[in-house]
């Protein structure tokens, strides 16, 4: 499937910025069953600093945001041509080792509930991908999607109490449990072609869990299914914050007003 993506930042500030940096993570990878075809960003009040790959293999740009500034447009758009790879990802790369993604972060820590749900989805007959589809399947008859109710700060935990969050918070339960069930879990946040519309007002996100025998395999828990070819890869982590696909620092103003325009939608395979 070709997907062509558009997708707008636009910060404004209240007071003209003395100061920022802004870290972003915006450029979908090249990885299994996903080619990069054209990727382009440009910036309206900020200059290029630095672009590398963090130890995510994320390709990461970091952008300085011009003195004086009171508004930030990012501005991307390209071409990504991707294939059924009924979720699995496969081998792990990265700089970090596979161990690394078994340990907890404040985001992903269990408590009580997520001990508890742990303790119901946990079988003992060696089927870890059952076991996995299990645990998606319990997330999302436990935590309604409600947007609203929950921040980028929320914790897995906190989220599962409320019984209410977006794709974020059950990704980050999702990791939780599962690491908790010793099986290295990560973050995924990218895009995902909606079937109903073109224009959408915010990325999406999913989780990644490693199975052994076919390496990491996808579960998006807000929509009951693993990723097809209606997914795009952009950015991995621990959680959210590794993952986040802007990020930063301004001084001289407060951040006033922040709004996203991305559009996803399928084109013929012969443009």
């Amino acid at each position: 499937m070709r997907l062509s993506i558009r997708h707008t930042t636009h910060y404004r500030f209240a007071e003209p910025v003395a100061h920022g940096l802004q870290r972003l993570r915006l450029t979908p990878k090249a990885t299994h069953g996903q080619e990069i075809l054209s990727w382009s960003m440009t910036y309206d009040g900020a200059n290029l600093e630095l672009e590398y790959d963090d130890q995510n293999w994320n390709h990461t740009t970091l952008i300085s945001v011009l003195p004086g500034t009171q508004e930030v447009v990012i501005h991307c758009e390209g071409m990504v041509e991707t294939q059924d790879k009924a979720g699995v990802i496969g081998w792990h790369a990265g700089h970090l080792p596979l161990w690394a993604f078994l340990s907890q972060t404040e985001r992903t820590k269990p408590g009580a509930k997520m001990r508890s749900l742990v303790t119901q989805v946990r079988r003992q007959d060696g089927d870890t991908l059952a076991m996995l589809h299990g645990l998606s399947d319990a997330i999302r008859d436990t935590v309604r999607y409600e947007t609203g109710v929950t921040h980028v700060y929320t914790t897995a935990e906190e989220a599962l109490a409320e019984g209410m969050g977006v794709c974020q918070d059950h990704a980050h339960i999702f990791i939780g449990a599962a690491r908790a069930l010793d099986i290295p879990a990560r973050y995924v946040s990218g895009y995902l072609m909606m079937d109903d519309r073109v224009h959408q007002e915010a990325t999406h996100a999913w989780a990644e869990a490693h199975v052994e025998g076919l390496g990491w395999v996808g579960f998006d828990v807000s929509n009951g299914i693993s990723p097809d070819p209606r997914y795009v890869r952009v950015a991995t982590g621990r959680d959210y914050g590794e993952a986040a696909p802007v990020t930063g620092i301004s001084f001289g103003a407060a951040e006033e007003e922040l709004h996203v325009a991305l559009a996803v939608e399928q084109q013929s395979m012969e443009q």
